[in-house]
C-alpha cells in the first residue's frame, strides 16, 4: 500500500492557514498514517482513510449532498480507500458510484479539506475513526442523479442552506471555504 502520496497531500495541506479543528485533524491524520501501514484498508480496526468529494455547481451556488443511509445525515459524497493510495481517485470513484454523475471535473488536485470523525460501531464492525481527505469537484446540476442503496436521497443544495441540513463544523467549514473562494456562492 502506498501512503507516500497521502503524506505529500497532508504535508502540503498543513501549510495552509487552517482553523484549529482542521489543523488538529491534519496533525492526527499525519500521525495515524505514519503509525499504520494498513491505514488504507478497512481491516485497520482503529480507523482508516477515506476520500470525499465536495461537488459544487459551475456557478458555485449549490453543492451536491447525499442523505447517508447508515449515518442518517446529509453529507458530501465519498467512501473508503479500500487500498487505493490515490484518494482523489477514490473521491471521484465514490462520487460516480453514489450519484450516477459521469461528467465530474476536478477543480483542484490538492486537498480541499481534512476531517477526522468517529463512526459508531454496528453489528460486527467496531466503532472507528475516518480520516477523510476531501477534494473539490464540479458537476452540472442538470445531469441526471441516481440514488443508490447507500443513500436515502441526493440533492443539490444552496451553499447558504447546507447548515440547515447539517450544522456540523466540518460541513460549515467547507461552506466557508466555498464562499471565501467564490464570494457570490
Amino acid at each position: 500500500m502506498h501512503r507516500a502520496r497521502v503524506m505529500e497531500l497532508l504535508l502540503e495541506h498543513r501549510l495552509l492557514q487552517l482553523g484549529p479543528e482542521e489543523s488538529l485533524a491534519v496533525a492526527e491524520t499525519i500521525d495515524f498514517v505514519k503509525a499504520h501501514v494498513d491505514c488504507l484498508v478497512r481491516t485497520c480496526l482503529t480507523g482508516h482513510l477515506t476520500g470525499s468529494a465536495w461537488i459544487v455547481s459551475p456557478d458555485r451556488r449549490r453543492v451536491l449532498l447525499t442523505h447517508h443511509r447508515k449515518l442518517d445525515k446529509w453529507l458530501q459524497l465519498g467512501g473508503h480507500a479500500d487500498g487505493d493510495g490515490d484518494l482523489l481517485a477514490v473521491a471521484l470513484r465514490e462520487a460516480r458510484e453514489e450519484s450516477g454523475l459521469m461528467r465530474l471535473r476536478v477543480i483542484e488536485e490538492s486537498v480541499f479539506d481534512v476531517d477526522r470523525h468517529w463512526i459508531p460501531g454496528r453489528a460486527s464492525e467496531p466503532g472507528h475513526w475516518h480520516h477523510d481527505l476531501r477534494f473539490l469537484l464540479e458537476a452540472d446540476p442538470e445531469e441526471d442523479l441516481v440514488v443508490t442503496s447507500e443513500s436515502k436521497d441526493l440533492a443539490w443544495v444552496a451553499v447558504a442552506d447546507v447548515a440547515s441540513l447539517n450544522p456540523e463544523e466540518s460541513m460549515s467549514r467547507m461552506v466557508r471555504k466555498t464562499v471565501a473562494a467564490w464570494p457570490k456562492a
